[in-house]
């Protein structure tokens, strides 16, 4: 039989290639890997800086709740509450321990139940703290108040001005918007740190002690003086109980990174406008000043 022979811009038909198949998905690495970001997160979170969010009024005027902040886990050494979630028991001793400064804002967690609070520090180991109609008594002398012009806080969601707590001070301002009128007051500690507190008159909490911190304790308290949980309360009305463990005390509260208003609902044009401006990158830092003599 002869050859054909194929002009030379043809060639002779190929086998058609196999299709390349797909490797199957590696389910353990993939799950490995989450787990590993999931625990690089968590280490974060409990050795360095985790954030945190204002559920309350406690410390209004300078958090506001719906307020998130960065809260970094450091400053004071770590200790039992130290991990995200507190899922250790109560453990005395810090590593790397150091005190907080009267007027540090910190997050601390009650002996009796596991979530965090955030306070102020006003007293440190050996102080002998009294509260005397609203007034603080630090080591026998009244920590000085300097009455500043009321607060005009605009009224939102997660600031509505509730008449228990602030009775009497829902105002309509001269631009036609709901307000919070609320008396302020300027306290400057004897290391010369000064913040900025309401107090609405008259409460159970204006009276208090004297007690003596003990040591390796902190004595807390909340700005909104007469809407606080704090070292003032008894356990049994979710408060501190009086002086905390120094060991109770997570971290130390920064700067907030942004705030909402609690206005937005299930469409997202309303997203952009729940966040309440002017607010963001705010720190948490007491000003100094000159200490008192």
């Amino acid at each position: 039989m002869t050859a054909i022979d194929l002009p030379e811009d043809q060639t002779a038909p190929q086998a058609p290639e196999p299709a390349e198949t797909k490797s199957p998905v590696n389910w353990w690495h993939e799950a490995k890997s989450i787990t590993l970001l999931i625990l690089a997160v968590l280490a974060f979170h409990s050795f360095v800086a985790k954030p945190f969010y204002i559920p309350s009024e406690s410390m209004m005027p300078v958090l506001l709740t719906g307020d998130r902040l960065v809260v970094s886990k450091f400053p004071y050494g770590w200790s039992y509450v130290s991990p995200s979630f507190h899922p250790l028991p109560f453990m005395k001793g810090r590593i790397l321990g150091r005190l907080p400064e009267r007027g540090d804002i910190v997050i601390v967690s009650p002996q009796n139940r596991r979530e965090d609070y955030i306070k102020r520090v006003i007293g440190l180991p050996g102080d002998i703290i009294e509260v005397r109609g609203g007034q603080v008594i630090l080591n026998g002398v009244a920590v000085p108040q300097k009455t500043l012009k009321p607060l005009m806080l605009p009224v939102d969601g997660n600031a509505p001005c509730p008449p228990l707590q602030f009775p009497g001070a829902l105002v309509t301002g001269k631009d036609g918007r709901d307000y919070c009128e609320l008396p302020v007051r300027q306290e400057i500690l004897p290391n010369g740190k000064t913040y900025v507190t309401i107090d609405m008159g008259p409460s159970a909490l204006d009276w208090y002690g004297p007690v003596r911190v003990p040591e390796n304790h902190v004595f807390l308290m909340g700005d909104n003086r007469d809407n606080s949980a704090d070292s003032r309360a008894p356990l049994e009305e979710n408060g501190l109980g009086g002086p905390v463990p120094f060991e109770a005390i997570g971290g130390r509260a920064e700067f907030i990174t942004f705030s909402l208003d609690g206005d937005a609902t299930w469409n997202p044009l309303t997203w952009l406008h729940a966040f309440r401006s002017g607010r963001a990158g705010n720190s948490l830092r007491p000003q100094s000043v000159a200490p008192p003599k």
